[in-house]
């Protein structure tokens, strides 16, 4: 089920809790009743009162009486006004008002709800919002109506601010109706038995409904079972609901399925619990947190006969299990499949059995508890006013987050001491400071920031010091001071008053945050409610008869699979091993295609592809093939060799099922997202036929396609449906009358082999070949990767040409978190680039200024504003990227690579960003403050918004947008050329040496002696040969009369051989130019550019370039200056004393020259060794021999003798997979031939041929170590592979053989080989 079902069916459960909950209105009966305005004035309460007129009684709404309202004594936080409805009630909306005739009004209040008049319950919107706007006047009324309905008894209002010229003044009314309820009480020993049988009907959908409230945070609700021992149950765990479904009585994993949610249900406040099942899954839901779980198969049947509450109690001998696991509580409205279980306990129906103290009404213990708000929040209260001979004692309870914080602190009296004790790394420690002795320090317990109550005993005796937690089941630290503990006249809970404070208190750690309860000193209770009416004590920041602790990780706001952890005040998200990043681990840090990598830099690897982003398809890893102009995913299966099918007695049909490296949802959205798809389909066929004939009876299919897939009834080379292969459809099959090779049925080896293009139809996901059963029949097939080419999204852009020209789409939903991406360029110094409005809230990324980019928006709280600058103008027509994220906890964002700016969000504040309008791209609703430039790839929350389509029919935007080698342009290496398309970019790699997508890969070769490679230059260069390609190296510019007063030379070499002649160029008039090693391992340039002197030799001083290292070489020339430059050495600078131009050349030669006729005798008798070793990235002016002997496509100028291996000449790839190659047929149909094809049988002897298979492996491993050995000792000759001269059809995948032009060289498909 996909996250918008999962919604819906929360979004159903609670709505049918509500409705179920709120029976109390008839139907049609709107809950919206005035609920105060004919109360008794003993209904009302209030902290204080102003005066006898004054009094909480005259705060009716609308009402004059008495002084016109309620004003308190004083006007500050710690004022409230209660009033008691009589019985529970669900309450719907709350008016406020100023006091009548007066300038006392609210303008912020907090309401609070309680059942009992303690243990009060903030309301807050959206989960987070406290306070409510109140009056702007004493007459106006303002209505608030709570998104949730409230039950409660009593209502307190809380003012947090109010006319700055006034007091505190208020009238009020709260709206709702009646409440009625079935409620059982529960003491920890008594529980209910109900028998279910006979069992209702089997129904598609089955129910189970309550509402709790408890102080214990453990406890059985309810357990569950059948005749077919099938059992359900919900239990509190520290103080989480737990869900387990069991079969039999096992505990092993396989028998039991559990899940997990809520948290801090032993508030004592009433929490709803709904759970639904369906035929597959279920939905559990506790109060407005609903979870969809997935049911294994084992538990989808359910025929509960019988139902223990309160405790777990077994069928047939099972006993129950101890008093300490059953519920301690009260149950309210206990509905199983529509029947009110507590409505049948009270009318004693025969089918319930009541067992112990079962009392229908709620009666709950008070605990009257206090919170500590504030870093700034304490508690004070008197000591002992004598001091004790015998010692004294603390204890209370404690709930927190925190990891850290002040719980008590004491002075000793007349002994110059202190006491502390305090929270530090979730631990509970005690220090006591004495003058004149070392300190005392004992500590005990552990992660006590876990929102658990604990209890805490301090007692000192004469000579002993006990210090327990949890007493009964935590840990206990005793010490034997020699001096007596006792406390002085002061104690302070949780802090210190202010600095200035007459109070002698001093707190050196952090203040305690967090709730406190049963507080006693000296065995005595401390009465908080005396203290809340200031008759004891005093306090600040403190909420007392109250706990407001909140789980900020329940639920969590951490996505993808992030921890969340929290303090009293914030939560934290660890990302860590998730592939995402940001406060709620909700971008993703890996692109979402090979596409997007390529346009990074990167070359040929695997690359984990998150496909949609910050959506919930998890990012896998695939190979991205970035070796030719398009740049392919390619995702493997678990069998993409050749495999045979032989025919075997009773096997009528042969069958494959194809597994992918790629998950489902992943694989569907690489298809989607990509402009193309192909998958390799061969079918080698010996007496086995195919399809048989279009009108015949289909003898094999395939599956392909999303999800299951369907049957496909046709193969490779031919479109869907058409039941032909790729000769039928180009009408050269081997027999006319068929439209498969295969289906001739002939004795010889045959093959029908294609792509399968249509991406509707992919991927292959099995295949079925049904004629292999035949006397003779053999069958290999072969089903190749899937590889998909072009992003959609990548360099999907629109071009706004006017500041009111704008795209819209629909509305933007993302409430809790938000996550927009784009690049643009522009010459205009500002400019909206999207907006999306609400009827308050609004999100807003615009150019604000040429070096600003500013991202805004409100959800509620106020605008809030993230800026980036940037160091340099932004309207440079130059691509730049924005990436913005806003969540929960924080907004941030970030501008091409600079850091990322964030902003907080406040912690208590609205959360969900509520938006109506339509989106508008490239401007604003307003059509002012437009943006005019080029916006690209723009993703909202990692879906991708088609701006080309939506710009096709938009006046003033088009759609593309151009001029992409600006911005990546420098992707371009080593003299590559950028090249402008209307989506993309490729290099020309023609003026460069090197190859590749982006001319990064050096084409290098190794020679033997015997190897030449000849590049003639006898005329003009033709315009065919000259064309813009990424093997080109042939310009048009050098022909056979050219004269140069100029070259630039560049290669890289490695040899152990010298002397040794690594380049020559000689021309029609005996002028030569020589590049060697000579017999001292140093470099000589040799020029003669006068046929009728000697040559001028300029010797490097560099030595030792015989090393067998590469060395990489690069000489210029102009007119009669010369420079050398070997490596990172110095440049080295010559000048030429005889003639400067180099006439009419005619041929370069790498390796040995033949024709030495023109040369001195010495030079002649080198060129005649040749060359042993490697060459690389040979480039003479713009010629590029070694790219156009191996990678340029016939015709070529090169004539190559004897052997020559492509190779690296480089010590290690740049890339661990830039070797790897991927083979793929091109799609043409297949042919009819003699020779057996190779693959991997599949036979019945499978054990035979594994025998023969560890056998041939491990002679291949053997021989390969033998070889690398032999390689490592010679260090004299490249570290590659050298091939010796063979024919070329013993060798297919040879570059060139002895005497081979370059014309017999690689075909298309070939030429790539080499990388």
């Amino acid at each position: 089920m996909d996250l918008w079902s999962k919604k819906v069916w929360g979004i159903i459960t609670q709505v049918t809790l509500i409705l179920f909950t709120s029976h109390g209105a008839t139907r049609g009966e709107v809950c919206h009743s005035p609920l105060v305005s004919n109360l008794l004035p003993s209904s009302f309460r209030s902290s204080s009162q102003l005066s006898g007129s004054h009094g909480p009684g005259f705060a009716k709404l609308n009402r004059r009486e008495g002084a016109g309202g309620w004003s308190p004594l004083s006007s500050d936080r710690y004022q409230w006004l209660e009033v008691d409805l009589g019985g529970r009630t669900q309450i719907t909306a709350v008016s406020t008002q100023g006091r009548y005739g007066s300038s006392d009004w609210l303008t912020a209040y907090m309401l609070m709800f309680s059942d009992t008049g303690h243990n009060w319950k903030q309301h807050r919107q959206e989960d987070s919002i406290g306070a409510f706007p109140g009056n702007s006047n004493a007459d106006s009324v303002v209505q608030h109506k709570l998104q949730h309905p409230v039950i409660a008894r009593y209502v307190r209002l809380i003012p947090l601010d109010w006319n700055t010229n006034g007091r505190i003044g208020l009238r009020l009314e709260t709206y709702g109706c009646p409440y009625n309820s079935d409620v059982v009480s529960l003491d920890g020993r008594s529980s209910l038995l109900y028998r279910l049988s006979p069992r209702p009907k089997q129904k598609t959908k089955e129910s189970i409904s309550l509402i709790f409230k408890t102080l214990k945070n453990s406890g059985i609700l309810l357990h569950a079972e059948g005749q077919s021992e099938h059992s359900l149950t919900l239990e509190l765990e520290k103080g989480k609901l737990l869900l387990l479904l069991r079969k039999g009585r096992s505990s092993s994993p396989d028998s039991q399925h559990l899940v997990s949610l809520g948290s801090l249900l032993d508030d004592q406040h009433w929490h709803h619990v709904a759970v639904e099942h369906h035929s597959t899954h279920l939905n559990l839901t506790v109060d407005k947190s609903t979870l969809w779980v997935q049911i294994p198969p084992t538990f989808t049947h359910w025929d509960h006969s019988q139902m223990s509450v309160g405790v777990e109690q077994g069928l047939g001998s099972r006993r129950p299990i101890g008093p300490n696991r059953n519920f301690h509580g009260c149950l309210e409205n206990l509905v199983y499949n529509g029947v009110n279980l507590v409505d049948l306990a009270k009318q004693k129906d025969q089918r319930v059995t009541v067992k112990g103290n079962v009392t229908f009404s709620c009666a709950e213990p008070v605990f009257v508890a206090m919170t500590f708000t504030s870093p700034q929040s304490f508690l004070w209260l008197p000591g002992v006013t004598e001091l004790s001979s015998t010692g004294t004692s603390v204890g209370l309870q404690f709930r927190t987050w925190n990891k850290a914080g002040l719980l008590l602190t004491f002075n000793l009296p007349q002994q110059g001491g202190v006491v502390w004790l305090y929270l530090s790394r979730a631990r509970l420690h005690l220090q006591i400071l004495k003058s004149g002795r070392a300190p005392l320090e004992l500590s005990a317990g552990s992660t006590l920031n876990d929102g658990q109550w604990h209890s805490v005993e301090l007692i000192g005796r004469q000579g002993h010091l006990t210090f327990s937690v949890d007493t009964g089941e935590g840990a206990t630290a005793h010490a034997s001071p020699p001096f007596l503990v006792t406390m002085g006249s002061q104690l302070f809970f949780g802090g210190c008053p202010a600095h200035g404070s007459s109070q002698d208190c001093m707190n050196p750690f952090k203040a305690f945050q967090g709730c406190m309860r049963l507080l006693t000193v000296d065995n005595q209770p401390v009465d908080l409610i005396m203290v809340q009416q200031r008759l004891m004590g005093n306090y600040s920041n403190l909420q007392i008869d109250m706990c407001g602790i909140i789980d900020r990780c329940s639920p969590s706001h951490c996505e993808h699979g992030g921890s969340c952890s929290q303090s009293w005040s914030t939560f934290h998200c660890n990302c860590s091993s998730t592939g995402y990043l940001g406060a709620t681990c909700h971008s993703s840090i890996f692109e979402q295609s090979c596409e997007a990598y390529k346009h990074k830099g990167n070359t040929s690897g695997y690359y984990y592809i998150d496909v949609d982003g910050s959506g919930h398809i998890e990012p896998q890893l695939i190979y991205c093939d970035m070796t030719e102009d398009k740049t392919w995913m390619v995702i493997q299966h678990n069998n993409t060799d050749l495999t045979t099918v032989r025919s075997s007695p009773g096997k009528n049909q042969h069958s494959a099922h194809f597994e992918y490296t790629s998950e489902e949802k992943q694989l569907a959205a690489i298809i989607v997202q990509s402009e193309n798809c192909e998958q390799e389909l061969t079918y080698h066929c010996r007496k086995s036929r195919l399809l048989n004939t279009p009108d015949g009876p289909l003898l094999s299919w395939w599956v392909g396609g999303p999800g299951a897939g369907q049957v496909q009834t046709y193969w490779g080379g031919a479109p869907p449906g058409s039941q032909q292969c790729s000769c039928g459809l180009q009408e050269n099959c081997v027999d006319p009358k068929h439209y498969c090779n295969c289906d001739a049925d002939r004795t010889e080896w045959a093959n029908d082999s294609g792509l399968l293009t249509h991406k509707e139809t992919l991927p292959v996901r099995s295949l079925v070949l049904g004629d292999v059963q035949r006397p003779g029949s053999e069958t290999a097939y072969r089903v190749g990767p899937l590889r998909c080419h072009g992003d959609k999204n990548v360099w999907n852009a629109a071009f706004f040409d006017k500041e009111t020209s704008y795209l819209h789409f629909p509305t933007f939903h993302g409430e809790l978190s938000a996550d927009i991406s784009f690049l643009f360029k522009t010459t205009s110094s500002s400019g909206v680039f999207l907006e999306n409005l609400g009827i308050k809230d609004f999100i807003r990324i615009e150019l604000s200024s040429s070096i600003e980019v500013l991202f805004s928006f409100d959800v509620g709280n106020g605008p809030l504003e993230v800026r980036v600058k940037a160091g340099s103008p932004l309207n440079d027509n130059r691509w730049h990227r924005i990436r913005a994220e806003r969540n929960v906890k924080e907004a941030s964002l970030r501008l091409d690579e600079l850091p990322a700016a964030t902003q907080e969000a406040p912690a208590d504040g609205h959360i969900h960003l509520q938006l109506n309008s339509q989106l508008f791209i490239g401007g604003t609703a307003s059509r002012q403050k437009g943006f005019r430039g080029c916006i690209r790839s723009l993703q909202l929350n990692g879906v991708t918004l088609d701006l080309e389509e939506r710009a096709k029919i938009t006046p003033g935007v088009q759609a593309g947008c151009p001029g992409h080698c600006s911005s990546y342009g420098s992707l371009c290496q080593n003299q590559g050329r950028c090249v402008e398309r209307p989506n993309s970019f490729s290099c020309d790699c023609g003026p460069s040496a090197y190859t590749g997508a982006f001319c990064e890969r050096e084409v290098s070769a190794s020679f033997k002696s015997g190897t030449a490679v000849s590049y003639t230059i006898k005329e003009p260069v033709s315009n065919e040969l000259n064309r813009s390609s990424s093997s080109s190296a042939l310009p048009s510019s050098i022909s056979s009369d050219m004269t140069l007063r100029a070259e630039n030379i560049s290669l890289g070499f490695r040899t152990s051989q010298s002397p040794a002649l690594l380049l020559y160029v000689g021309s029609y008039h005996r002028e030569y130019l020589a590049l060697l090693l000579n017999k001292h391992d140093m470099l000589e340039v040799r020029y003669r550019l006068d046929s009728s002197k000697e040559a001028e030799i300029l010797r490097s001083k560099v030595r030792n370039l015989a090393n067998g290292q590469l060395h990489a070489v690069t000489i210029s020339r102009l007119a009669d200056a010369v420079s050398v430059q070997i490596d990172k050495n110095s440049k080295e600078d010559f000048n030429l004393t005889s003639d400067v131009e180099f006439n009419a050349i005619r041929l370069l030669v790498l390796g040995r020259v033949h024709d030495s006729g023109e040369l001195d005798p010495e030079l002649s008798r080198l060129a005649s060794l040749g060359f042993t070793g490697c060459l690389s990235a040979v480039l003479f002016n713009s010629i590029s021999p070694l790219k156009a002997a191996l990678l340029h496509p016939v015709p070529s100028p090169v004539i190559v003798t004897g052997p020559l291996v492509q190779s690296i000449c480089g010590s290690t790839l740049a890339n661990p997979y830039a070797a790897e190659t991927t083979h793929h047929l091109s799609g043409q149909s297949g042919s009819v031939g003699t020779g057996q094809p190779l693959v991997n049988a599949i036979r019945s002897d499978s054990a035979l041929i594994g025998g023969v298979i560890a056998v041939v492996i491990f002679v291949t491993v053997s021989a390969l170590a033998i070889m690398a050995r032999i390689l490592y000792r010679r260090k004299g000759t490249c570290q590659i592979q050298e091939v010796k001269t063979v024919k070329p059809e013993d060798s297919p995948e040879l570059a060139f053989s002895s005497q081979t032009s370059s014309q017999n060289g690689p075909s298309e498909n070939q030429k790539e080989y080499f990388i």
